[in-house]
This record gives C-alpha cells, structure tokens and sequence, in this order.
C-alpha cells in the first residue's frame, strides 16, 4: 500500500553510482592530519561487553591531560580547565578547513556564549565526506519504514550524494548562506538529507515535527522568516496516511516569505500543486551528485528548533556549528559506549531535539549506522521494537518513558518472543521514568543484562548533560536516577533565596554553572528573552526550569519543571500556550490549564473553563469545540485529558478555576483536591483516559484520541 514511490524517499533521484566510483573530495573535506588521524570512524580494536569503560577507551585524548588516571580526574579536569579539555578534542575529534584560534569566550553573567573562535568548517562534511571518502559502502542509515521487514540500508556514498543533489536544488532556487528553511517531513532519509544540504550550503533548517498543525507550522514559519519549505505529500505512521502537503498548504497562506515549496513522493498519491510547489525527485535528477561545502564560522547558525515556553509563544532556540557537533558525537560516544560497527537505534522522530543530536548528527559525525523508525511502538502490535531489535541487530536502543509504560501494559511476552541479544544500552529520555516501568525496561527488554542510562537534557542543552554513564568501571546504576553530570557540566542546586545548596540530601532549583559548547547561544530574533528565560533569576547561573535531588551519595534526580511547563509524553508543552487556543473559542472568557500525574503519558493536561450564560452551544458541544481548536491549532497531542466546565468564576481555587501562576502541586479532579508527588507518583487516571490512550500510538505524538 505505502510502496511505489517509497524508494525516492530513500534516494530522491534515479541515477545510481557506478559500483567502485570515487567521491569527489571537496576542499573542505581534507582534514587536518590530526583529525584524521583520531577519526572517530576509525575501526577500533577495544571491545569491551561493559559501557563503563577506562577514560583512556572513551576519551583517549586524557592521556595528554595531566593528573588524568579516571573518570572522575576527567570529570574534575573538564570543570576546572574547560579550555584544555574541550580545545583538544575540538581539534582532535573534528575536520577544520581553519583551526580555531581561542576555546571559548563569554559567560553567564552576561549571557553571551561562543566556542572556537576563529574556526572555519562544515557540518555536512564532518558528518558525510570524511567517513564516505574511506568507506563509501559503509551503511550510514537504516530506514525502518512503517511497515515491518521492508527495510531500507542507505550508505555514506548514497546519502552524501543525495546531500549534494538536494544541496544544488536548493542554490538553484536561491537559497543562500543564513536563509531559513523549513523542513516538515517523515522520518526518512529525505529528512536526514534536506538536514545536511542545508547545512552544506550555510542554510539554516528548521525541522517541525510532521504531527504539528498547519497553525502551529506556520507560526513557526513565519517566526523564522522561512525562504522554502521542503516537504512530501504524505506521510505513513501506524498504518495511517498523514496528508503532510495539505497542512503546508494551509500553512504557507499565512507566509509571505516562503518562495517556493518542494515535494517529494513518499506515497503514489497524487496532489495538488501550485505555483510555488516544486516536484523534489523531478530537480534533484538534473544536479550533480557533488556540491562545494561552504566553509563556516564556529559561532554561524546550524539550525532553529522551537520549543514550548510558559508565555504561550514557541521559542526558537539557536544551534550552532561546532560547538553543537562536537557534544553531540561526545555525548553519543561516551553514554551509549558506541563502538565501530555498532547499530545505534534512537527511536526519536527528527523533529525533536533528540532526533537531531541522536538520530542524525551525533552517530553521524562519529561515523556510526543509526536506525530511522518511521513507525509506532504498537505497529502492528506491541512487538514492534522488539522486532525490530531483532531483525537489525540494534546494540543501543534509545526511547521514551512513555513507550515503555505503554509497552509494559502489553506483558511480557511481545518482548520474550524475539531475540534482543544484540543490546548492550539502554536509555530513556524526554521526561522521568519510574520505577516500574524502569525496572521492567532493565529486567524484561535488557534481561538484567544492559546498561540502563535515564538521562535528563534539553533542546536548550544540545546533548545529554546528566547520566549514570560514562563512570568509573564498574560503578553502580541507580534505578530511576540520572546520577552523574557529562564532561564540562558542573551542577548546582539553588533554593528560593538564590543560594546556592552546600552538600547533599537536598532539593532544589537546577542550575549548571559554567557555559558548555552544546548550549543554544539564544532565541531568534529576542535575546532579552533568552536572558530572562534562563539567566535572570540565578544571575551567572542557567537555570534549567527543573528541580532536583542532590542524594546522599552526590547522585542527581529531576523532581520536575518548575515553571508553566507541562511534559506530555516526554514533550514540553506551555500551559500558557493551550491556554490561548482555548481562550479563542467565542463562548469562552477564561481557561486555565495545568499538568497532572498520568500513568502512561507521565504528565498530562488539565483544563479549567468558564462558559458565558449566553453561550449559543450544549457543554459537551463546546468541549468538542474547544479540542478542536486545541488540536487545529497546536497538534492533537496538546489536547486535554480532562475539560472541566465553570458557568461562572469565583476568585478563589475551590471554585475550580485555578489561575496558572499559582502553586500547581494540588488540582482538582472528580471533584477533590488531589496532591502531586514531586519526584514521580503515577497516578490513576482510570478508564477514561486509558481508552484516550488507546489511540495514543507513538512515541513523537500525534494520534490523541
């Protein structure tokens, strides 16, 4: 059904490479000698079954740094002489067309931030040309499509060559260095290539996830001043046919900026198309398959990514080139213990922060093979990922507390049925796991067997900041904890105060000291927001949003968000926001949302509503409007759980109507007051929302019932 024009999706023309070829190397692509010869593609001998492994394995530029004998002296030598540390294996780790000339400069005080100065590279060729020019066979790509056991391998050679056809395309239209792009597509090499020509050129992408709204993609948009948008006609997820050229159509209405619109073909649909539509395979055909890398500074832009904020407007954090790429392929490297050969299965979608640091550019700069899953955790039935585990071979397998809870309810036996011996690490991201779920996750999917890696970051963070690994040989894994900070992130727990909390066995708000190269530099187009959002209640502290748990032990737990922010599912979502979609309905005065415990989604929202006497519709009526609206405008996933109706608003809490500033630790549900568990308390939610849930199918949401 989802066949036909499927194969372009994977090489979006039909010209093939002769077998034995060469790649052009561009001028860009020829590395210093010292990057080559640390070229993290590089087979390695050192195969350890342990994911807590001697520094030397992980970090073999340690050897240089003195007193270095441990993971802990690392950690520590990070922290203290962060220009050292993170200067070497910049030049080590990466392909430079001009060396850096200072490590970094700025600091929190002042909210500016910028790493490697003076250098000059590109991303595409770091991620692309060197592991192409030394193994072109190699397989870069693994597209899990929708429907299982039609898997596509995509080579180095095949997606560099995709990379620079696109790259031509976009020239040719008039995209140039610092143009915005938006980028609305399935996970599918397609994506990934649109990802990596823009960054070839000096385009700045913009990927939104292909669940979003035509509002919520033309906000967007228009907030990033987008030039082009690349999209396809359809989109497949769980047996679903997603219309994904209809919602841009919808979209670029509202965008006068946007030039032209290219489509490629992951189904044999036919749409309709206009005159800023381009046919994507028709163009890519009549380019070359080499494209000269623009040579970029450090600090120029790489891509936009929006994420939600309590003032109701998507931020669109900025992500630059180096910095971002080498804490991405560092934290790939050392968390997962990602070794030569290995098959690194993040299940994350691509427009998320950890499809682009996880999925995309991390395992690609370290000249890895990483899985692109098309699909659902439930398609066709609960055992998809375990399948899949075992038709692969996945050795890392990376996912949602979310899925895991899901999947949990399903038993044991869609896991036990396939063969999961090729795992080594597991990990969860996005949102707290708990205990259950972990236990169930080490015990049942990892047979007790694989690392289990519960790590906190952010889109703000570019890369993991927190996790039980890397760690000394050895070292024990606390269930449902992130434990330990990554290299060159030094953590400290504030209280209401401003002080910063001495010693453990305490809670507080979570801060990181000192600027690290994967940080977002601001928000596009409003800095004063990026000063206020992050660096203005701690001054020279960033200020996480989340609390924590500092243990008896020295260990980190996250205890939640500490502002308007509710996370569905592993994905933030501003109270304020869904605020405002309900606040649009004519028989609606005032609304307020909040975020309550959910058994499977772990937080879930809440809305509160005031219907005006002169309403012209039934309640139930209105509720059905007001999910509409919710869904049209921000995606399906933002619906309420729970729409409870007021005819009138009293001042005061027990009325039912809590405004959103004030202390969300205690809702009303069914009635009575019902306090939420800092730390992770599920919640029974009962069979309503459980059957809501049935209809929830993956993990990147976007079938809300």
């Amino acid at each position: 059904m989802f066949g036909g024009r499927s194969r372009a999706l994977r090489i979006p023309f039909r010209s093939r490479l002769i077998p034995g070829a060469s790649v052009k190397e561009s001028g860009a692509s020829r590395a210093r000698a010292s990057a080559a010869r640390s070229d993290p593609g590089q087979a390695r001998p050192l195969r350890v079954a342990t994911s807590a492994l001697r520094v030397s394995s992980f970090v073999p530029e340690s050897s240089s740094f003195p007193g270095v004998k441990s993971h802990g002296d690392l950690l520590d030598f990070s922290v203290r002489d962060p220009e050292t540390f993170w200067g070497t294996l910049a030049e080590a780790r990466l392909v430079w067309d001009q060396l850096f000339h200072r490590v970094h400069d700025g600091d929190f005080g002042r909210g500016r931030i910028a790493w490697f100065l003076g250098g000059r590279l590109n991303v595409s060729v770091n991620c692309l040309d060197r592991h192409a020019n030394r193994f072109p066979n190699k397989v870069a790509l693994i597209w899990e499509r929708d429907e299982p056991g039609t898997e596509v391998r995509i080579t180095y050679r095949e997606l560099l060559e995709t990379t620079c056809r696109l790259a031509n395309t976009l020239k040719r239209y008039g995209v140039q260095k610092g143009d915005r792009v938006a980028i609305y597509l399935p996970v599918s090499p397609l994506g990934v290539a649109a990802m990596l020509a823009c960054a070839r050129i000096g385009a700045v992408h913009m990927v939104v996830f292909a669940g979003f709204s035509s509002q919520a993609l033309a906000g967007r948009i228009h907030d990033a001043q987008c030039k082009v948008v690349i999209t396809c006609n359809q989109g497949v997820r769980g047996g679903r046919v997603i219309e994904l050229k209809r919602t841009v159509d919808d979209a670029v209405k509202e965008c006068p900026t946007v030039k032209h619109v290219f489509v490629g073909q992951r189904t044999d649909k036919k749409v309709a198309m206009g005159d800023i539509d381009i046919p994507l395979e028709e163009e890519m055909e009549k380019e070359q398959p080499e494209c000269e890398p623009e040579s970029l500074e450090s600090e120029d832009l790489l891509f936009l990514l929006y994420t939600s904020g309590s003032t109701g407007k998507p931020k669109g954090l900025v992500h630059t080139q180096a910095g971002y790429l080498l804490y991405a392929s560092l934290t790939h490297k050392c968390v997962f213990n990602y070794q030569e050969g290995d098959i690194h299965g993040c299940v994350a979608d691509i427009g998320w922060i950890t499809g682009h640091s996880y999925v995309v550019y991390g395992p690609l700069c370290n000249g890895g093979t990483t899985v692109l899953f098309e699909s659902t955790p439930v398609y066709p039935d609960p055992g998809r990922y375990w399948e899949t585990v075992q038709r692969l071979g996945i050795n890392q397998f990376y996912g949602a507390p979310t899925a895991i809870r899901l999947l949990l309810k399903h038993g044991d036996s869609w896991v036990s049925k396939y063969d999961r011996s090729s795992l080594k690490t597991l990990g969860t991201v996005g949102e707290p796991i708990n205990h259950e779920a972990w236990q169930w996750y080490h015990n049942v999917v990892g047979e007790g067997r694989c690392t289990l890696v519960d790590t906190w970051w952010q889109t703000e963070t570019g890369g993991i900041c927190i996790s039980p690994r890397p760690s000394e040989e050895g070292a024990k894994i606390v269930p449902t904890m992130a434990m330990r900070p990554f290299f060159g992130i030094e953590l400290a727990l504030m209280n209401e105060k401003g002080d910063h909390l001495k010693g453990n066995n305490v809670t507080g708000a979570l801060c990181i000291t000192k600027p690290w190269p994967g940080i977002a530099r601001t928000i596009y187009g409003d800095h004063q927001r990026f000063l206020t959002a992050y660096f203005n209640k701690y001054p020279g502290y960033y200020f996480t949003g989340d609390g924590a748990y500092r243990s008896e032990e020295g260990y980190y737990q996250i205890t939640g968000r500490m502002d308007d922010v509710i996370n569905i599912s592993g994905h933030r979502l501003g109270t304020a926001e869904i605020e405002n979609a309900l606040d649009e309905h004519p028989d609606v005065p005032e609304t307020a949302v909040i975020g309550f415990p959910h058994e499977l989604k772990g937080e879930a929202a809440f809305a509160f509503i005031v219907l005006k006497e002169s309403g012209t519709l039934s309640e139930p009526a209105t509720i059905e409007d007001l999910k509409s609206i919710v869904a049209s405008k921000i995606a399906k996933y933002a619906v309420p759980d729970h729409i409870m109706v007021n005819t009138w608003v009293d001042s005061s809490i027990e009325e039912g109507v809590p405004s959103r500033t004030q202390d969300r630790g205690f809702l009303l549900l069914d009635g009575e007051a019902t306090s939420q568990n800092p730390i992770r308390e599920n919640h029974e939610t009962g069979a309503e929302e459980n059957s809501q849930w049935g209809n929830y199918k993956s993990w990147g949401p976007q079938h809300t019932g």
